[in-house]
């Protein structure tokens, strides 16, 4: 049965937990992508990744163009499960969602232990662009040629048909972001793609700017969508999980 509920629990939920790490998917992804992090956690971490509308088991919903409303559901769901220290991991619309609701979670008095992103420049220069507006082909095109689309998939018309409204509709969320005022108190991990056409090195140190905790720049083989295949960013995220403490 569909559920309207915004987070999904991936592998299996530990008796005792000591951290959660919380994952938001790129634009037209969906929580399975980071099933394989269940995997190469330490016991003890509960993993949760955001199911945004419009996709997998939400098809029928129709998606959210906004990332401070999708930011706000997840929050709320969050506050709402007992309290565990957590980092935040979002990567390229991911990112900005998982900063918004850091924010969020921060104004409620349950700030996380960390924010880690990957592939965005950071909030004040994310928005902007054209491509919610372009034609069906040239939007995934767009996606395909960025590394978005697995290859033997570019030319699957009925898949297409099927992903392009939520596609289109978290592109508009990005590319149309207008970022909430106010700064973390947690460290912030930027990483990037070397190869990333959309995201260099000046926009990684550009997240220094939304904490005032330390910001961490690390780089990664690969291009935009690096994150899909790269077993050590897990490894990365994993050595900066709290095991202990207090927090969300």
């Amino acid at each position: 049965m569909p559920r309207r509920t915004w987070l999904r629990t991936l592998g299996n939920t530990p008796r005792t937990p000591a951290a959660r790490l919380v994952c938001f998917p790129h634009s037209g992804g969906s929580a399975g992508g980071f099933l394989p992090w269940a995997d190469a956690l330490p016991p003890g971490t509960h993993l949760l990744a955001a199911q945004y509308p419009g996709r997998a088991d939400r098809l029928a919903e129709p998606p959210v163009p906004d990332v401070r409303a999708m930011s706000a559901a997840l929050a709320g769901e969050l506050l709402a499960l007992a309290p565990l220290p957590s980092v935040l991991l979002g990567h390229s619309l991911g990112a900005l969602v998982a900063f918004e609701t850091a924010l969020a979670l921060q104004a409620a008095g349950h700030a996380p232990h960390r924010l880690c992103v990957s592939g965005c420049k950071a909030p004040a220069g994310a928005a902007g662009g054209g491509t919610h507006r372009a034609p069906d082909d040239e939007l995934w095109s767009a996606v395909a040629g960025l590394g978005g689309v697995a290859p033997d998939l570019e030319d699957d018309h009925e898949l297409r048909e099927l992903l392009l409204p939520a596609l289109r509709s978290d592109v508009t969320a990005h590319e149309t972001y207008r970022p909430t005022s106010g700064r973390l108190h947690c460290p912030v991990d930027a990483f990037r793609g070397a190869d990333d056409p959309l995201v260099g090195a000046a926009d990684l140190a550009g997240w220094a700017a939304v904490t005032s905790g330390r910001l961490v720049t690390d780089v990664r083989p690969g291009g935009h969508f690096y994150v899909g295949g790269t077993a050590d960013l897990a490894a990365a995220v994993t050595a900066v999980l709290p095991m202990a403490g207090t927090g969300v």
